[in-house]
């Protein structure tokens, strides 16, 4: 069966990090396809200031256009919020019913997954769990596994050449007045220049 990566987040601003593990998770666990899920709204970032969806939904394009396999999903975009994960995954199933979905996480969401509303069910949705390292990731598993049995064996880890690159910093780096450009493609810094995007953000 076909593999499908299912890939979320806010992507506010999406860069080459982002790319990097979206890259290494296809390549490692043989996936056909990578959806990359923009979130509205997260449930666990109601105080956070995000980008309008419009502007980030135009970065995203433009950073994934030279990637044919890589694909935006709006499933949670046509719908109302909140947009909790476990119910992303079960429509994505059903959209996708003759793919094997491969949920990809970072390693302090595998760490935080017991936190997240209804976890055990969460569990349940996916063939496999993709845990994309970054630096410095610590993941006590068997605290997890303790919390949720049996997510041990659907986890696949996935190592890559990480940068230390996160969406916040580059906001804080636009902000002050560092350099960013080559944290992200060149169409995505383009586009925040030419829209003048974060500088009074942080």
């Amino acid at each position: 069966m076909k593999k499908l990566g299912i890939f979320g987040g806010t992507f506010d601003p999406p860069h080459l990090g982002h790319l990097i593990l979206a890259a290494e998770a296809e390549y490692r666990l043989g996936l056909e396809r990578v959806l990359w899920v923009l979130t509205p709204v997260p449930p666990h970032k109601p105080d956070q200031h995000i980008t309008s969806l419009a502007a980030r939904q135009a970065m995203l394009e433009l950073a994934l256009a030279a990637h044919p396999s890589f694909a935006i999903s709006t499933v949670e975009i046509d719908r109302p919020p909140p947009h909790f994960t476990v119910d992303t995954l079960r429509l994505l199933n059903e959209a996708y019913p003759d793919h094997a979905q491969v949920f990809l996480v970072g390693g302090d969401s595998l760490r935080d997954l017991p936190t997240w509303h209804n976890p055990s069910e969460l569990l349940e949705v996916p063939e496999l769990i993709g845990v994309m390292r970054r630096p410095g990731d610590v993941v006590d598993l068997s605290a997890v596994e303790r919390a949720l049995p049996g997510i041990a064996a659907k986890i696949r880890w996935i190592t890559a050449p990480l940068l230390e690159i996160s969406s916040s910093d580059i906001r804080a780096r636009i902000a002050s007045g560092k350099p960013y450009r080559y944290f992200l493609t060149p169409e995505v810094f383009q586009y925040i220049r030419e829209h003048r995007m974060y500088a009074a953000q942080e």
